[in-house]
């Protein structure tokens, strides 16, 4: 027969099972959450007016004008949509967050801001002989455009 004592070891190990499954599926909840709310924060800085209008004015610039910028005081403006998607595609790198989230979140602006800055960036490497500037938003840059051709 079966006594009282085996039947509350069973009893206790059945709980510590049950605490450790729902320990794992809330730490993956939470880390969900930290994630979303990462990325919230990035796209509030995304839709913040100084932003948006230094994204404006590079967008409205010639390639040229954009190099001439990195020597004058504009350069503020191409510095600051310039540390976003650096933020970004560092986070994405250090697998921080998910491409699936961020392709929601920012699309194919990434994209269509580094192929806007692409040589302002090759110009400040060769200036600078630093070939690590703007390197995270190039990684984004890679891997949404890798994404862009699976689809």
């Amino acid at each position: 027969m079966v006594d009282i004592t085996e039947i509350s070891a069973v009893v206790a190990a059945v709980g510590v099972l049950i605490g450790v499954v729902y320990y794992i599926l809330d730490l993956r909840h939470e880390t969900k959450i930290r994630k979303t709310d990462l990325l919230i924060r990035l796209y509030s800085t995304m839709v913040n007016k100084d932003f948006l209008e230094a994204w404006d004015r590079i967008g409205l610039a010639q390639t040229a004008d954009l190099i001439k910028m990195t020597e004058e005081q504009r350069m503020v403006d191409i510095n600051l949509v310039y540390g976003f998607f650096e933020e970004v595609g560092a986070l994405l790198e250090m697998r921080l967050v998910e491409l699936d989230m961020v392709e929601k979140l920012i699309h194919g602006h990434a994209i269509r801001t580094w192929e806007k800055l692409k040589p302002v960036f090759e110009y400040g490497r060769k200036l600078r002989n630093d070939p690590k500037i703007a390197a995270g938003f190039e990684y984004l840059y890679n891997e949404m455009k890798k994404r862009e051709q699976r689809k």
